[in-house]
């Protein structure tokens, strides 16, 4: 790529912003988003909206084109859509309703090849440059470049943060909060004592092992609280949100029409 990965930016000390694509995806829209500027990338949420492997190529590659790095969240429930999510040219993967550190280490295994991992190999994908290269500096490429990050958004991943951002090979944790805030029988209370106490925890992990974390993040207070924790991620938008932010500045604007 021709502009910094999210990777890149991270190992670099640098806070991002990300958006993510789901249920009203078009090509258009990540354009738009990247005309506007300000981001540095995108997420593609294939655990809730569903995407083919045509549409993953589709968005990646006008996210490439926009200078946006992207990733792929996913269920963590087989190898095959792992590698798949990297051959369709996403920069990396991110595992949701992660429990445990074993589950964790699993899929970071599935995103690797040797020797951290046992990624299916097939070198005909983007990421291969379409079998332009030997499999050698695939794999060393792939090992080397390839984004892991695990979402902390159940209990038991709290628990157990500090063991996956332990981790070789994850990236970053990501915190869900909405699903976070319903484990904690506090349902989007994201500024609850349960919710910031469990951001704690998992900031005090990145911090002793070396890692970052990130976060969707809904209101201004909530974003700065995640800041001033550490948080270098961030997620404040999706397209849903974008468009109804959109219809909700027009029906202002133009009051006087829907009176």
């Amino acid at each position: 790529m021709s502009f910094p990965s999210l990777k890149q930016r991270l190992a670099d000390g640098q806070t991002v912003n990300v958006f993510a694509v789901s249920r009203l995806f078009h090509p258009n829209m990540i354009e738009v988003y990247g005309l506007h500027g300000g981001f540095h990338g995108f997420w593609i949420d294939d655990e809730h909206a569903g995407f083919s492997v045509r549409e993953i190529e589709t968005a990646t590659a006008f996210g490439r084109a926009a200078g946006l790095d992207s990733f792929v969240r996913i269920p963590p429930t087989d190898y095959a859509t792992v590698t798949r999510c990297l051959e369709s040219g996403a920069g990396g993967v991110m595992a949701a309703q992660i429990s445990t550190a074993e589950q964790a280490e699993e899929f970071v295994r599935w995103s690797k090849f040797v020797p951290r991992g046992n990624r299916g190999m097939n070198a005909g994908g983007f990421d291969g440059r379409f079998g332009n290269l030997g499999l050698a500096e695939f794999c060393a490429n792939a090992n080397r470049d390839s984004f892991v990050a695990i979402q902390i958004e159940t209990v038991s991943a709290v628990d157990q943060c500090d063991e996956i951002a332990a981790i070789d090979g994850v990236d970053l944790l990501f915190v869900g909060p909405a699903d976070l805030s319903q484990a904690l029988h506090v349902p989007g209370e994201f500024l609850h004592e349960k919710c910031l106490a469990a951001v704690d925890r998992v900031a005090a992990a990145c911090d002793k092992n070396g890692k970052t974390f990130g976060a969707v993040t809904t209101t201004a207070e909530h974003s700065k609280m995640l800041v001033d924790k550490g948080c270098r991620m961030l997620s404040p938008t999706n397209d849903v949100r974008t468009f109804n932010a959109g219809v909700k500045s027009v029906k202002q604007t133009f009051a006087h029409l829907f009176e």
